[in-house]
């Protein structure tokens, strides 16, 4: 069986665990740090009996059991919480862990990415439902699509007469290994919601860097997480990447840096990281 076909099989579940069915807290494992951001916006926090290693925000997750990182998940880490219910991102992995927690009958739901804000407030109403917290969550999507349009206003205010910046994405949390962002990704996403031209064109995913894709993608702002800044040891690091400084960016040191999870997460963070990455890049163009 196909990975996809498998998450969509233990999605698609239909009944809920005990707990849930008596209104009590229910033993809940998060997989995927935007998935715990919402059960912490909801006010779930205390559900929450393990999370996985991207749940890093907020700070106090850090100090709940972990299971290892997304797609490297054991069946006995996750079991050894007697979780009721486990709720996780479309990264979850691997296969045979999946088949292992379907035979022990732990429900598990997938939540799929859906890089779009529409897609965050499905994904709200969707843990809602399996919270048993409609009311919660009803309140959240209200309290989102009203931040949303403030986010949306101030991008449109903040392009009046600038040209669009042209963005090159690198994901370089590990330096051995940089790779820039294509179409059909969360940063291709987010450039769009921020009025940025995407300098990678005719390409869909993250793919290797190389010396002649930066110079050919010529961007004049260079988008990166904190994460990767701090992996390069700053700024001059980064520019020190094969290509890099010889980009209309990098000769006038024109890099934007934002948290991993707030730029790429598509989390209850989305306005607030969508008011940034605008802010900064008009303020770098």
């Amino acid at each position: 069986m196909k990975r996809r076909q498998l998450l969509s099989l233990c999605a698609s579940l239909g009944w809920l665990p005990a707990a849930q069915a008596v209104n009590k807290p229910l033993r809940l494992i998060s997989i995927g740090g935007a998935v715990t951001e919402l059960v912490y916006a909801m006010g779930q926090q205390q559900q929450l009996v393990g999370v996985d290693s991207s749940s890093l925000y907020p700070a106090a997750t850090k100090s709940l059991p972990q299971v290892g990182y997304a797609r490297t998940l054991t069946a006995e880490g996750l079991l050894s919480l007697a979780p009721d219910l486990i709720v996780a991102t479309e990264d979850a992995g691997p296969p045979a862990v999946l088949r292992q927690l379907e035979a022990a009958h732990v429900p598990l739901h997938v939540l799929r990415a859906e890089h779009r804000f529409e897609g965050l407030i499905r994904r709200t109403e969707q843990l809602g439902v399996l919270l048993n917290r409609q009311a919660e969550a009803a309140a959240l999507g209200q309290r989102l699509r009203a931040d949303w349009a403030l986010a949306q206003d101030k991008v449109q205010k903040l392009r009046q007469g600038q040209a669009a910046p042209r963005v090159l994405f690198v994901l370089s949390h590990s330096m051995s290994e940089i790779r820039i962002a294509g179409q059909d990704t969360a940063a291709d996403a987010m450039l769009a919601y921020a009025g940025a031209v995407n300098a990678v064109q005719g390409v869909s995913g993250y793919k290797p860097l190389t010396p002649e894709a930066a110079i050919a993608a010529a961007p004049t702002v260079i988008l990166c997480t904190d994460q990767g800044l701090a992996a390069a040891a700053g700024l001059d690091g980064l520019l020190k990447v094969p290509g890099l400084a010889q980009t209309p960016a990098g000769r006038e040191r024109r890099v934007v840096s934002l948290d991993a999870l707030e730029l790429l997460g598509f989390g209850p963070r989305l306005p607030q990281a969508l008011t940034r990455l605008a802010q900064a890049m008009y303020r770098q163009a």
